[in-house]
């Protein structure tokens, strides 16, 4: 079932080590600077670039450093960004291939049939053919065509599902279920 999704999750790079704090969702990376006014390049990971304007509050890095965004433009396929804590190029240098991420609680909501791909990982995957658990979601590879879900087994076994209308039948988000028909060849 072909829906939307939107805004990357990576791995220890996002989410929260510590209960009862909020977890962080990745959306973009920042790369080298540019000029000489603490403009910085930055790689979008997010669907929805035009809700980085400035006056909102960032996260960078492992330590979840707080920042505000205070210029955003495009420069080729980057974003250029600068940040209110950094006033030059040797300051915001220093932020070289950081991750930047939002608190998932600030996220938009989505509409009618769109979800967020971090919501997909843990979700349970059933064969609606046999009424079986395949396992669990353990990651989603965003390839140039579809999606592709990684389902791990009990035994560490994995499956790699396409995101295609054939294989993916129905996402419950309240039953965190996935529902898949497994054409011939999916499973060895």
């Amino acid at each position: 079932m072909s829906q939307k999704r939107t805004f990357a999750v990576d791995g220890d790079l996002s989410g929260s080590s510590n209960s009862g704090e909020p977890e962080f969702l990745a959306i973009g990376q920042l790369h080298r600077p540019h000029g000489i006014r603490g403009e910085i390049k930055m790689s979008v990971w997010t669907d929805y670039p035009e809700r980085l304007e400035p006056g909102l509050k960032v996260f960078i890095g492992k330590t979840h450093q707080p920042v505000y965004i205070r210029t955003v433009r495009w420069h080729g396929g980057d974003l250029l960004i600068s940040f209110e804590e950094f006033a030059v190029r040797e300051e915001v240098g220093l932020l070289r291939n950081q991750v930047v991420m939002i608190p998932l609680e600030n996220l938009p909501p989505l509409p009618d049939g769109e979800i967020y791909i971090h919501e997909l990982i843990g979700m349970k995957v059933i064969d609606a053919d046999n009424d079986i658990l395949l396992g669990e979601i353990t990651e989603i590879i965003e390839t140039g065509a579809n999606d592709v879900f990684v389902v791990r087994g009990s035994q560490g076994s994995e499956v790699l599902l396409p995101d295609i209308d054939e294989v993916i039948l129905a996402i419950d988000l309240g039953r965190k279920e996935v529902r898949v028909h497994l054409l011939p060849g999916l499973i060895g």
